[in-house]
């Protein structure tokens, strides 16, 4: 096999034999086959106040996660679908859109955009 090889601007041409290919490469240890694994994830139930009543969860929205407000797409007296996103959250530089559980009539909106909620603050009420 011939190369050509520039040193500081100088061409060099050499001819080189390959002896052995296999006694030049380095020896790798075998590696044993990883066996698939499989970890079942527990998730956690989230913390619900035993003093609120399930009504009272569903007229109210809270931040799940501490944050800023990027958007809030309600306004008080607005009449709003099930499942439709009422604000915007940004946590750990991901956005999070907040949903209704069912619809109805907003009764108050207690953030604005660019304001820090902390996990299970109140953000809206509903009637």
């Amino acid at each position: 096999m011939r190369l050509r090889i520039r040193i500081e601007g100088k061409t060099y041409e050499a001819e080189v034999e390959i002896l052995d290919a296999q006694a030049s490469a380095p020896e790798y240890p075998p590696y044993p086959p990883v066996q698939p694994g499989f970890v079942h994830a527990v998730i956690p139930e989230p913390a619900v106040s035993s003093q609120l009543s399930a009504s009272a969860n569903e007229k109210e929205c809270r931040s799940p996660v501490a944050g800023m407000v990027m958007k809030v797409d309600i306004c008080p007296g607005q009449r709003v679908e099930p499942r439709a996103v009422v604000i915007v959250l940004e946590s750990m530089k991901m956005e999070m859109q907040i949903t209704t559980p069912r619809g109805g009539v907003v009764k108050s909106v207690l953030v604005a955009p660019g304001a820090a909620v902390k996990v299970d603050q109140l953000m809206a009420e509903f009637e």
